[in-house]
């Protein structure tokens, strides 16, 4: 059985607006951390797609190249997503006080 290929706005992430008496300082990492498990959990998935469908238990090939691919384009998101976070924090550091 195939799992359905969900919206982006059903990914759940934690609010980046926090109160004014919030503790603040976690929502960034939160979201960095988050982002990390979800390409690990998807790269690992791949993984036991591939194991599973060599191995001859039953896996058919198009579930296990989609699993394949889906870890590739999280992959490459995540990859993107910091490359633009280094960018940004290297403008910042350019600036001028």
């Amino acid at each position: 059985m195939m799992a359905p290929i969900l919206p982006i706005s059903s990914i759940a992430l934690p609010d980046p607006i926090r109160p004014a008496g919030a503790s603040g300082g976690g929502a960034f990492k939160d979201v960095l951390s988050t982002a990390i498990q979800t390409v690990e959990s998807s790269t690992n998935n791949a993984s036991a797609s591939v194991e599973r469908f060599l191995s001859g238990e039953g896996e058919e090939l198009h579930t296990t190249v989609l699993a394949t691919q889906k870890a590739e384009l999280s992959f490459e998101m995540f990859l993107q997503a910091r490359n633009k976070v280094v960018s940004a924090y290297q403008e910042i550091m350019r600036m001028q006080m």
